[in-house]
């Protein structure tokens, strides 16, 4: 299976944004909803005795991580966790080569403001499955990119076949990463790792990421999903409230590291200097031309660089 890289997939969503060339692989199984005028559904949700399956099926945007699509995650989360749900497993569709394209760029605001907020729907999908009570299970075959790849982080297993890799891009777009989600890379993979796949943007292979500890169990494509299957039901079949316990005070002690009022401010005013800046909108813009973008590195208030 080829698996397309970072810049065959900008170009290929910038320049084809309903996703109909040779990545997409797949006809849309989007649910059609009984409303005409509304959006058709981003994502399916089935429920098996214990154990549901959540899958991203916006293959025309090769699931890129729209409001919409994760609106409709963190909902299904919810009303799993009404229903008791014991085991969750996040997957794309069958035959997908890309798991997902990570954030809609089209959806990042270009006016200077933060673009990755508290309230931000990505943010509000990673709270949703870190606090979710029961195990969520990433089950990955394809590529992961940008934030997708915090959202399968933020699983509590990552189960895989040799096609799957990690890229974690915001350097390719000139993007301020938030300090929760720098915070969740250090805590899975260490420093070490997480400079490699920040600063390079270039994507973790599978056998790396199972020994670097972002894949949980790397295993065959023809067994990927009976393997997803029978954690998942073997999970379901723990006690519920133990696991639900144990995950709440993993999520809540990983995270007990206090951040001094004066660090957080010092973080968000050098965050602040980025999403500000001619670079954030140079690689807005680049990604969206289909073009190599041209970062200057300037600040906010810098004079304009001289033309060579």
């Amino acid at each position: 299976m080829n698996v397309p890289t970072a810049a065959e997939l900008a170009a290929a969503l910038a320049e084809d944004p309903d996703g109909l060339n040779e990545f997409a692989g797949l006809t849309s199984t989007t649910n059609a909803t009984e409303e005409p005028a509304a959006p058709p559904s981003l994502i399916k949700c089935e429920l098996t005795g214990h154990m549901a399956t959540i899958t991203l099926a916006n293959d025309r945007r090769r699931n890129a991580l729209s409001g919409q699509l994760l609106d409709e995650l963190v909902s299904a989360l919810e009303q799993l966790a009404r229903v008791r749900a014991r085991a969750v497993v996040l997957r794309a569709a069958p035959g997908a080569v890309v798991w997902s394209a990570g954030h809609d760029i089209r959806e990042l605001p270009r006016d200077g403001a933060d673009p990755i907020t508290y309230h931000d729907p990505l943010e509000r999908a990673l709270r949703a499955i870190r606090k979710h009570p029961a195990p969520v299970i990433a089950m990955v075959h394809g590529s992961v990119w940008g934030g997708a790849t915090d959202l399968a982080l933020s699983c509590d297993f990552i189960v895989a076949d040799q096609t799957a890799q990690f890229a974690i891009t915001p350097v390719n777009l000139g993007l301020p990463y938030n300090a929760s989600g720098i915070q969740n890379f250090i805590a899975r993979v260490g420093a070490h790792i997480a400079r490699q796949m920040f600063f390079t943007a270039e994507p973790i292979h599978a056998e790396q990421a199972r020994e670097c500890g972002i894949i949980n169990y790397l295993v065959d494509s023809s067994q990927l999903q009976a393997h997803t299957n029978d954690l998942a039901e073997r999970l379901a079949r723990k006690a519920p409230l133990a696991i639900a316990v144990i995950k709440e005070q993993i999520r809540m002690l990983s995270e007990a590291n206090p951040v001094s009022a004066t660090t957080f401010e010092r973080i968000e005013g050098l965050r602040s200097q980025v999403y500000a800046s001619s670079d954030y909108q140079e690689g807005i813009n680049a990604f969206l031309e289909k073009r190599p973008a041209k970062f200057t590195g300037g600040k906010p208030g810098d004079p304009a660089p001289a033309e060579h």
